[in-house]
């Protein structure tokens, strides 16, 4: 018979745990509703020795949101081979698991709270944004986009963390629809500038030029025709 005898943590071991344990609480509820208490009794120690690591619940929630957001900044890599619609389809899709896994964190982030609004934390939300945003260019293999490919993507990007919001208030419509209709939004949005802007219009023929006919970009094409007719 073993007798169990806790291990003596480092410091930063000890801080990876607590934020590991912080973001595990903060997927089940607000992080403005999870108090130190139960912070440390989740990790096995005392409320005063989490102060030891981190001076308040802010600058604990400020690094739990910091590896939060690395997490979710890499969800929008992709490697950039293969049609673009299949890519921004695997990007939605890892994007939709970590709304999943994380939802009243990140529902409490995106629509901001006591504990969310310090500039260190809209600091990194937008580099979140930023992060996906330089994903997206990567992939059109664009360095200076002309104000209506940034307006398109930085446009997208905003429907997506709002389609993401509404869909984890119920779960009303099946997420893997959701992730294929922000696919074709993405689409839908670089059709309707290029309706405007010759620019635009050469890209958008471009990303369409090696889309295959069973691809995204061509379902959205066949149900338009559909609605149509």
């Amino acid at each position: 018979m073993t007798t169990g005898v806790r291990r003596r943590m480092g410091v930063e071991e000890r801080r990876q745990q607590l934020i590991g344990v912080a973001l595990e609480l903060f997927s089940q509820r607000s992080p403005d509703d999870v108090s130190i208490d139960e912070i440390a009794s989740a990790a096995g120690i005392s409320r005063p020795l989490v102060y030891h690591y981190f001076p308040g619940k802010l600058s604990l929630y400020e690094a739990a949101l910091r590896r939060a957001a690395q997490d979710l900044a890499g969800r929008f890599a992709e490697p950039q081979e293969g049609p673009l619609g299949d890519r921004l389809r695997r990007v939605m899709r890892r994007f939709f698991d970590f709304v999943d896994e994380h939802g009243p964190g990140f529902s409490a982030l995106m629509r901001g709270g006591p504990a969310v609004g310090s500039s260190a934390t809209n600091a990194l939300i937008d580099s979140v944004r930023q992060a996906a945003y330089e994903q997206i260019l990567a992939h059109l293999d664009i360095e200076d986009p002309p104000a209506r490919l940034e307006l398109v993507v930085r446009s997208w990007i905003s429907l997506a963390e709002s389609t993401a919001l509404i869909w984890l208030d119920g779960r009303r419509i099946p997420r893997a629809e959701l992730e294929a209709q922000l696919v074709h939004d993405f689409a839908a949005l670089a059709a309707v500038s290029a309706a405007y802007d010759e620019e635009m219009g050469a890209l958008l023929r471009r990303m369409l030029k090696h889309e295959p006919a069973d691809g995204p970009f061509a379902d959205l094409v066949g149900r338009l025709i559909a609605l149509a007719s």
